[in-house]
Parts: C-alpha cells; structure tokens; sequence
C-alpha cells in the first residue's frame, strides 16, 4: 500500500514539474505577444494596412510593405517548394554517392547565417545585374527555406510503410504513378509541415533582405525593382526618433506575427483535410 502510495505521489510531482516547466518554456513567447498586442494593437485598422508610409514625423501605413512580403515570400516558395519536393524524393528513394553528398550539402546549408546568403545573393544576383530587387530576395529566402522542405519531405517519405508501394507495384504500376497516386498523397500532410516551417522561418528575415531588396518607401509590385518588406521596415522604423514611426514598427510587428499564426491555422486545416 505505502509503495503504490510513492508510486501515485512520484507521478504526481513528475507531472507538475513537466506542467510547471513547459509553463515556463511557453512564458516568454506570451509575454512576446502581450507586449505586441499592447503596443501594436492600438495603431493596426483598416487605414493602416490600406495606406502607404507618410514623412515624419508622421507615420502612416504598411501596404507597400506588407504587398512586399507576400511577393518575396511567394517568390522564395515558388523556388525552394519544387526544387525541395524533389531532392527529398530522391533523397529518401535512392542511395549512392550523390545522395551522401546533398545530405551533407543541405545539413551545412541549414546552419548557414542569413546573412551570409543574404551576401551570396548580394554577389549573385544583385551585384551582376546592378539593382536592388524583390526576386533577389526571394531567391536569398529560398535558400533558407530549402532545407526545411527537402528534410521534412525526406523524412516523411522514409515513414511510409514499404508495403504500401509493394501492393501498387504488385497491381502493375510503375513507379511515376506508384509516386504520385500513393506516396506523394500519403506524405502530404508531412510535405505541408516541411513548406510551413520554411515559411515561417524566412517571414521575419531582415538580414537577407538588407542585402537584397534594398527597401522601397513607394508602392512596388514589380519583383525586379526594389521592394519593400515588413522585416525592412520594422528594422528602419523601431530605431526611429519619432514616435510615430516606432508606432507603426509595433504595428507592423503585431501584422508579421498574425500572418505566421493565421498560416499556422490553415496549414493544418489543410493537412487534416488532406489525411481525412
């Protein structure tokens, strides 16, 4: 009776302790959003997103800034979605020399600063062609993205029992649809989680960007021209004197941190939509 007393005791303490320290791991994160939602909250409408920035001292809006991210952002998923769908394919169907080899390139590609690809952007991009522009950020943040995509697509792939593919060989199909009809669609929800993690990751990159897009105080639409982006601009403006501008920085913050969470949300209605 007394040992299943200690038993009961032990794994009361042990789960208050895991409860107690995931609090704590959580805590600053809430303490993030309160301070954003207190300090950004009070200047984010409907004018702020649809208006343009003002000179100071007045602070005005984000919409050059905000039509910016989604473009970089959208141009940084179109590269790194298909190219990183495809080396995870390969790299989780096949095993030689070369697939040694991209494994170590992409793990070394992982802990690569973003400001060194931001550099290496800089001197592929930007500096042959003579301009500042939004593709040359996207291209920086697609090499961020990459391995994300291509190690969550591998991993994933890797997870899919082998006798699914061995009933779809034994029903005659070759390996083009065996791959589309019944790997890709099995792996999918995994394949989201790997682009939402690249998302995620290069949404609030200002380093790249600096060397990059340059900035843009107009409205831009055209990615080869420079652009302006939420990081650049909560970067320029939180170390403004006027206060207006810091304003629109906490803003401009509070909008970067909505836009994760809301794909955040879809990504995982989308991946349960999927799986069901």
């Amino acid at each position: 009776m007394d040992n299943h007393r200690t038993k009961i005791i032990k794994d009361k303490v042990f789960l208050f302790t895991v409860i107690f320290i995931s609090f704590l791991a959580v805590l600053p994160l809430m303490a993030i959003i309160i301070q954003l939602i207190i300090k950004g909250a009070r200047v984010v409408n409907l004018h702020f997103l649809l208006s343009l920035p003002k000179p100071p001292p007045e602070g005005g809006g984000i919409l050059n800034s905000l039509t910016g991210t989604l473009i970089i952002v959208g141009i940084a998923t179109l590269i790194a979605v298909p190219i990183g769908l495809l080396s995870g394919i390969y790299l989780a169907e096949f095993k030689n020399r070369f697939t040694r080899f991209t494994e170590i390139i992409v793990n070394t590609l992982q802990g690569v600063p973003s400001i060194v690809i931001g550099i290496l952007a800089y001197l592929w991009i930007v500096k042959p062609t003579g301009k500042f522009s939004g593709f040359s950020g996207g291209f920086a943040l697609s090499l961020m993205m990459l391995p994300s995509v291509i190690k969550n697509t591998e991993e994933t792939i890797k997870l899919i029992p082998s006798s699914l593919k061995e009933a779809s060989f034994a029903l005659g199909a070759n390996y083009t649809s065996t791959l589309f009809k019944v790997i890709l669609p099995t792996a999918m929800r995994g394949i989201l989680s790997g682009v939402l993690i690249g998302i995620a990751r290069i949404a609030g990159e200002t380093a790249p960007l600096l060397f990059t897009t340059l900035g843009n105080p107009y409205m831009n639409i055209n990615p080869y021209k420079p652009m302006d982006a939420l990081p650049l601009l909560i970067f320029n403006y939180v170390m403004s004197p006027y206060k207006a501008w810091r304003d629109v920085a906490w803003g401009a913050a509070l909008v970067l941190v909505s836009l994760v969470l809301l794909l955040i949300i879809i990504m995982k209605m989308v991946g349960k939509k999927w799986t069901t």
